[in-house]
């Protein structure tokens, strides 16, 4: 009965460790990327996009997630919010959408993953005590810059069934700085066409455990649809936070129509 269990055991390990392989090398190629164009110098924001997008892609395929478009992905300015179901969200949202991300000041420091952050150029909020303010007025001046910025308003992951309620502060940097705010959704989808339950992190599951569930997963595909923008002209943070729930909610309930074999239960 035990050479079963090591031979399973055996097979789990090799593809934990082919795809361990894969994302050290994207990681090698990131930082030759980033080198060869100066981004460790100083990021050229203009021409990140396309690189930060060819390296979450891999990055999503080294962990065996392949993303999908539903619809084609707009690359234009705006505020962009998804929902939020596990740490490869990053990847996979990375992948279609032209924006950069935010992150908190100390990441910036972390050995060889800290200088791919500074490196893609991405927005480092410093945070004080509760000081949204601050938050919002920093992701204002990069919008007014031109360059588009990505964050997941529900502020916490979820298991992908629902949309949490949406936390709109950050919204008004849209507001300031007069750009839409685009949203999209986005599903982990088994071959099978049911929704993933290893793709999920949330809960009291660990970072360690969740990392081993995505390996051992197989055929994942992440479906990502871009929504409708919301013009934020004439309409207050409130009224747009509403605005954003609804849509994405609906658009939540649409992306599992078209790409599950069975609707979720209600």
């Amino acid at each position: 009965m035990s050479q079963p269990k090591s031979g399973f055991s055996l097979k789990k390990q090799l593809g934990r460790g082919k795809q361990i392989a894969g994302m050290t090398t994207t990681i090698a190629g990131g930082m030759r990327t980033a080198q060869r164009i100066g981004a460790f110098r100083e990021p050229p924001r203009e021409r990140l996009p396309r690189y930060i997008q060819t390296f979450c892609r891999k990055m999503a395929g080294s962990f065996g997630v392949t993303v999908a478009q539903v619809e084609p992905v707009p690359q234009h300015h705006g505020l962009w919010v998804s929902n939020h179901v596990s740490w490869m969200d990053i990847p996979v949202v990375g992948s279609v959408s032209p924006a950069f991300f935010l992150s908190k000041a100390e990441i910036g420091d972390w050995p060889i993953f800290g200088r791919l952050v500074h490196a893609a150029g991405t927005v480092f909020i410093k945070r004080g005590s509760g000081d949204v303010g601050s938050v919002t007025a920093q992701i204002a001046s990069f919008l007014n810059e031109g360059f588009s910025v990505i964050f997941f308003p529900e502020a916490t992951t979820t298991d992908g069934k629902k949309i949490k309620r949406i936390h709109g502060t950050l919204l008004q940097a849209a507001i300031d700085a007069g750009v839409p705010i685009q949203p999209l959704v986005l599903a982990y989808v088994n071959k099978d066409g049911t929704l993933s339950e290893e793709l999920p992190y949330y809960g009291k599951l660990t970072m360690k455990a969740s990392i081993k569930r995505v390996l051992d997963s197989k055929d994942v595909t992440a479906y990502v649809l871009p929504l409708e923008p919301l013009d934020p002209n004439g309409h207050t943070k409130s009224e747009l936070t509403n605005k954003l729930q609804q849509r994405m909610q609906d658009g939540l309930v649409e992306l599992h129509s078209r790409v599950l074999n069975t609707p979720l239960a209600k």
